[in-house]
């Protein structure tokens, strides 16, 4: 559990800053430059995903169950998994009427993902990994909402074309991770 935790401490630490630290971040951007900054994040982010990917994958091998799965809840996993999939398209597909109304699809992409874990899964392991996102991503939405409101920000009114492009480029990477690549590189298939 330790390489998880630190990995996660890491991790959403270093995805924290806007949230926590903006005026620490802002005086590390100045010193160090916009390159230096994006790579000192980005050597650190991958740090803390390794640690935590190498951990969950040690504390799966000797789960600590904390209570018993309720079988129909992994249909509503997946259920919800869709939505993130295409909250997280919204998040690149230009003029799509998500990210107009929700400004930050892809943290909103992440509360889903979080939680329609935690509804599947139920061991420790689970608990800090998809707890702690899901915290993050709760605390991170808000923050960037807030940012928005002081900015004044209003984002583009989206198109019928940017729509169906979301939806489907979500629905098509949703269909290849839960059929083929879950499974793959997490090891457990949610469909068979």
């Amino acid at each position: 559990m330790t390489l998880l935790i630190l990995g996660l401490v890491i991790f959403l630490g270093v995805h924290s800053t806007r949230v926590f630290g903006e005026g620490w971040r802002s005086a590390q951007l100045a010193r160090m430059g916009e390159k230096g900054w994006k790579g000192a994040y980005s050597l650190a982010s991958l740090l803390g995903l390794v640690l935590l990917v190498w951990g969950y994958g040690l504390a799966r091998q000797s789960p600590v169950a904390l209570w018993t799965p309720v079988i129909g809840l992994r249909h509503l996993a997946s259920l919800l998994t869709v939505f993130s999939f295409i909250l997280l398209a919204a998040a690149y597909v230009p003029r799509n009427s998500v990210k107009a109304r929700i400004g930050h699809p892809m943290v909103a992409g992440v509360k889903l993902w979080a939680l329609a874990h935690l509804l599947a899964n139920h061991t420790l392991a689970d608990l800090l990994l998809f707890g702690g996102f899901l915290v993050w991503a709760v605390l991170c939405f808000r923050a960037a909402r807030a940012r928005d409101r002081a900015a004044g920000t209003v984002y583009p009114v989206g198109t019928l074309q940017g729509n169906l492009l979301t939806v489907g480029a979500g629905l098509a990477a949703w269909a290849v991770f839960a059929m083929w690549l879950h499974g793959a590189l997490i090891g457990v298939r949610p469909f068979g």
